[in-house]
């Protein structure tokens, strides 16, 4: 065993210390390694950052509750008579002033793109007191808070960072309201940063919803325990509503981006047959210009698996390294990169790439597979020629 090694290191050693006669061969098939694994890290990197970005920001101790087969809040319609029920019932956290439940609305209204110049709808949530304390990520980055009963409005980083005109001190103007924007406001880089926030009631009376609510936020005695809440909406039968934690409703967002995942493995799957294609023809004329090494090494007691297995190291070491350059290529390139995209309530979801540990395990597992599927046919030919014909070839 320990002369097997021995032949297999000495032969591996051998072919990569003979790269140099390759050099451009060699090159071409680390740079297709490399191309191949960027473009699947860059679509697995967006995919990351759009769920992260909506999974952060669920929370265990808040419900959320919406019209019965709502998907969105878009989609529901709360009553005020609705959220007196919700308020009332078992499960639902108290302090001094009542129930900690927030009726929140939230409408579209445009924006003007920074990167292309376009309109793109962003969401306009109503929020009071209670909504906003139980966003407890929430901070003030500049300027203050909106006044209750004025056409004020604070908008979150990302809105910030992807729209234009919506810096403090500027006024905005939403159909025939006028808006001024007084406070930018931080949560932790997760969804609620892509919003614009005023007062319930100022937006209620603009956009003629009279008593009339999307969603509710409610904080719960227990996290995570839906069961008193779930069984007052059975008791009741005004209370057509869907209930389930921030979490939960969030996650289920965050999956919708999921086929760009998908979109790219199939991309990178495509490209990497390009890759193989090169990367036969390299490991080929590898063998080819080695083959009097090889037949002087088998007539000196060298095992064909040796030679098989020096053949499969130096194509997994050429994809290897591809994959290095890919993923720094990548991680230089997107990684913290911004940008935004529709999400599941027609209005643009304001996120970064993320670069993570097993993205780059996955890459580096595409290009370990591009090496030895590269490598295992021109091994498989160095291993089964016969030593008298390697001799003929190589003169």
């Amino acid at each position: 065993m320990g002369s097997l090694i021995a032949q297999i290191v000495s032969v591996t050693l051998m072919n990569l210390g003979s790269l140099r006669r390759r050099l451009w061969m060699s090159l071409a098939m680390v740079l297709a390694s490399a191309v191949v694994v960027a473009i699947l890290l860059a679509f697995l990197a967006m995919a990351k950052g759009f769920e992260e970005t909506m999974r952060g920001a669920g929370s265990n101790q808040v419900a959320i509750l919406m019209r019965e087969g709502s998907s969105t809040e878009l989609n529901s319609v709360i009553t005020q008579d609705q959220v007196n029920l919700i308020g009332e019932s078992a499960g639902i956290a108290h302090d001094a002033n009542g129930p900690l439940i927030s009726p929140e609305l939230y409408v579209i209204v445009d924006g003007i793109k920074k990167s292309s110049g376009t309109e793109a709808n962003i969401p306009l949530r109503g929020l009071n007191k209670t909504g906003m304390d139980m966003r407890t990520n929430m901070r003030l980055v500049e300027g203050r808070m909106f006044t209750p009963g004025t056409n004020e409005m604070v908008v979150g980083q990302g809105v910030l960072r992807e729209f234009d005109g919506f810096e403090i001190g500027k006024e905005v103007r939403f159909g025939k309201n006028l808006w001024t924007v007084v406070g930018v406001f931080s949560t932790g880089g997760n969804i609620f940063e892509s919003e614009l926030w005023a007062d319930i009631k100022i937006i209620q009376s603009h956009y003629n919803r009279g008593n009339s609510y999307q969603s509710i936020r409610a904080k719960l005695d227990k996290d995570g325990d839906l069961g008193p809440v779930k069984e007052t909406i059975e008791r009741e039968p005004r209370l057509n509503l869907d209930a389930q934690t921030e979490r939960e409703y969030f996650a289920s967002q965050g999956k919708q981006l999921q086929y760009i995942a998908t979109f790219g493995w199939i991309i990178s799957a495509v490209m990497a047959l390009g890759a193989l294609a090169g990367a036969l023809n390299t490991m080929y004329t590898s063998v080819a210009d080695r083959a009097k090494e090889i037949a002087t090494l088998r007539a000196l007691g060298f095992s064909n698996f040796s030679a098989f297995c020096g053949t499969i190291a130096e194509a997994m070491v050429l994809a290897a390294a591809g994959g290095l350059l890919g993923s720094l290529a990548a991680f230089m390139f997107f990684d913290g990169l911004n940008t935004s995209t529709l999400g599941g309530s027609f209005t643009q979801v304001v996120f970064s790439f993320e670069m993570s540990a097993d993205l780059f395990l996955q890459g580096a597992i595409l290009a370990l597979v591009i090496g030895f599927i590269s490598g295992f046919f021109p091994a498989w030919r160095a291993a089964r020629m016969p030593v008298i014909v390697a001799f003929r070839y190589a003169a």
